[in-house]
């Protein structure tokens, strides 16, 4: 693998389809939960679903009462058998388009539940105002309600009056939500039914004149260059599931689903495959085909872009096969494993789907094994461990720092933290974390934390990014003062152990170095110092966050502006917690402006009003990285004692206080 360099950032046009992609997936990944209950709900209970088909195989000819309720089944001549509605259509019309809309807007507001309920009743009206499933409008109105609520929440920052927050807050989402409503049910509604009446039409235009394989074409590479995102979401999935309201499944959620291509292509290299390439594609066949993560298989193809040509006939071959048996899903197959594909199959579409996916990967094999056979040159399939054993053959040190990209922050200071990030921060990235993470916990490394996110999650305080190679350009662009690691197998890249080196050069050794030790339980010299606890304040709400803060900041945690963002995180979400405790801490965007996790601990005796509620104890908050929802974590657990509340309210000194909170350390 070649690794990062400093060379201005390339693909732009893709990077910005990759960007959009993720965008998407962001809003659908969260639910999939939901389009699978909604798909095994279909499945089993509409008229020609699974509980059917059994009751009748076994001679069954009762009235399926119950059944026939939840499916809202017709009689022979297409009237309802019953007043209900069922189940199976209100969860495609509502349930699943507020889902998206609701994530959408919470996205576009800093994660805030205010920004998802506006994107939820923006997109409810888009729902109303047209006969279609409105997913299509629920990713328009979702992220437009948030975003837009942000906005207008910035230009009354800071000017309400003490005790109107809640009544501003409250009255200003109610009436921007039914304006987007109205917008929504006036124009996203109609103008989302005529497209995807269109796109409807382009669709039964390819499959009447059997040319819908023709798209692997184009898909099949998109994939290889992390684009999956942006069409599956963006095009398949709310085409798809419109079509499957209509005839009970659709061949477009395997068009880029079916796990056929992927395995065809591991198991020739499993049988035909050198060096690394071959003994690590059985572990890849486990990972793509059962767990569903089709990325395993994507560097295999980029070592040796001419395999390209295997996926794509693999696809059409795939594609052709469900054109011929006229199957397809109920719904999403996601991730793209063979048991949710499998899962979301109509009985009807059953033989079908299996026999595309057996084909599918039937003429990959063939193909990619005649490619592989003709190749004449070594195997390059791990190219990143290819350069790790040149280097050692050679003698050279391994040194990751001279091929890292990125201006260095964390240069050749300690690495603190790790994130492995990928498209949509599962799947791959997870996977990746997870190996690394053992690798450097189990390298003496325990107080560096290794998490997985997506991209479009990252924030510029991290020290070390791992992504792979084809992604590295987009992380760097979203974390410019972070060292970048590019990498090409998720399982067992080399770089994986060269970044254990740059740990042991820039941490110092890891296994067996004993910690710091620290006085009152090491919280004073951890995430709680003397300086920062605060035992006999007074003053109203915005006093007690301005305290709070100053606090964080004399203590070296944070700057100045994240003060700042901890009263704009007011103004939108109020930080009271209940049983006498508020939490103030900054909003998402701040994080650049935390230096290291900490808290401040300033107590209240006569007590301060809190949109009404008393409370006596305020907890500035700085969490680097995803540190604050452990904080929260634990001292919620502290606050739920009454017994710990009491010796915090009877505390005299800083000591006293510590005693207290004396478990909580830095994670």
């Amino acid at each position: 693998m070649a690794s990062t360099t400093d060379a201005a950032p390339r693909g732009g046009a893709r990077l910005h389809v990759q960007r959009f992609g993720t965008f998407l997936s962001n809003m659908v990944l969260p639910n999939i939960g939901a389009f699978i209950a909604w798909g095994l709900i279909t499945a089993l209970f509409i008229q020609t679903g699974w509980v059917k088909l059994i009751g009748d195989a076994f001679g069954y000819d009762g009235g399926y009462g119950f059944v026939s309720v939840l499916g809202a089944w017709t009689n022979a001549d297409g009237t309802p058998m019953h007043d209900s509605a069922g189940i199976v259509g209100p969860m495609i019309t509502y349930l699943l388009p507020l889902l998206i809309g609701y994530t959408g807007g919470r996205m576009m507001y800093n994660d805030s539940l205010r920004g998802g309920v506006v994107g939820a009743i923006a997109t409810m009206g888009a729902i109303t105002g047209a006969s279609v499933p409105m997913f299509l409008g629920a990713m328009v109105m979702g992220p437009l309600g948030g975003w837009s609520m942000k906005k207008l929440d910035a230009l009354w920052a800071h000017k309400i009056r003490p005790g109107f927050e809640m009544l501003v807050n409250n009255f200003s989402a109610g009436i921007w939500g039914g304006i987007l409503a109205v917008v929504g049910f006036v124009v996203a509604g109609p103008f989302v039914q005529g497209f995807s009446t269109f796109a409807g039409n382009v669709v039964d235009f390819l499959v009447e004149r059997n040319l819908l394989p023709l798209t692997s074409i184009f898909i099949e590479p998109a994939k290889i260059l992390f684009l999956n995102n942006a069409i599956n979401q963006g095009i398949l999935t709310p085409l798809g599931t419109t079509a499957a309201q209509t005839d009970g499944q659709s061949i477009l959620f395997l068009l880029e689903a079916n796990p056929g291509p992927g395995l065809g292509l591991l198991l020739a290299f499993a049988v035909f495959g050198r060096g690394a390439a071959k003994s690590s594609a059985p572990g890849a066949i486990l990972i793509q085909f059962i767990g569903g993560i089709h990325e395993i298989y994507f560097p295999y193809v980029l070592a040796k872009p001419k395999l390209i040509a295997a996926v794509i006939l693999g696809g059409m071959a795939g594609v052709f096969t469900n054109v011929i048996f006229g199957s397809g899903l109920r719904s999403p197959a996601s991730p793209g494993s063979i048991i949710a594909v499998w899962a979301s199959s109509p009985p009807s579409s059953l033989l079908g789907v299996t026999a595309s996916v057996i084909v599918a990967a039937g003429v990959c094999f063939l193909v990619a094994s005649f490619l592989l056979k003709i190749d004449k040159g070594t195997d390059d399939g791990d190219l990143s461990a290819a350069t790790a054993q040149m280097e050692a053959n050679k003698g050279k040190k391994s040194s990751v720092s001279g091929m890292l990209a990125g201006s260095g922050a964390a240069g050749n200071g300690p690495i603190h933290s790790i994130v492995f990030a990928c498209d949509a921060g599962m799947g791959s990235s997870a996977m990746g974390a997870s190996v690394l993470r053992k690798k450097v916990h189990g390298a003496g490394f325990t107080d560096v934390t290794v998490v997985n996110k997506a991209i479009s999650n990252l924030s510029d305080d991290v020290d070390l990014v791992v992504t792979h190679q084809d992604l590295t350009d987009r992380a760097r662009q979203r974390t410019p003062s972070a060292t970048h690691v590019s990498v090409e197998n998720f399982m067992a890249s080399p770089r994986y152990d060269e970044i254990v080196e740059l740990l042991q050069r820039q941490n110092g050794s890891g296994a067996g170095t004993p910690a710091a030790a620290s006085s009152a339980g090491g919280v004073d010299s951890g995430l709680l110092a003397r300086e920062s606890i605060v035992l006999d304040a007074s003053g109203d709400k915005a006093a007690a966050i301005e305290q709070a803060g100053d606090l964080l900041v004399a203590a070296g945690a944070v700057d100045t502006s994240y003060v700042r963002a901890m009263h704009e995180r007011e103004t939108s979400v109020s930080t009271y917690m209940g049983n006498l405790l508020a939490i103030p801490h900054g909003t998402n965007e701040a994080k650049p402006a935390i230096k290291r996790s900490a808290i401040s601990f300033v107590r209240f005796p006569q007590g301060v009003d809190w949109n009404g509620k008393q409370v006596k104890f305020v907890i500035g908050i700085a969490g680097a990285g995803d540190d604050h929802l452990k904080l929260l974590g634990r001292i919620a657990e502290i606050f739920t004692d009454d017994a710990q509340v009491a010796r915090l309210e009877q505390a005299r000194t800083q000591d006293d206080v510590l005693a207290v909170l004396g478990a909580m350390q830095p994670a």
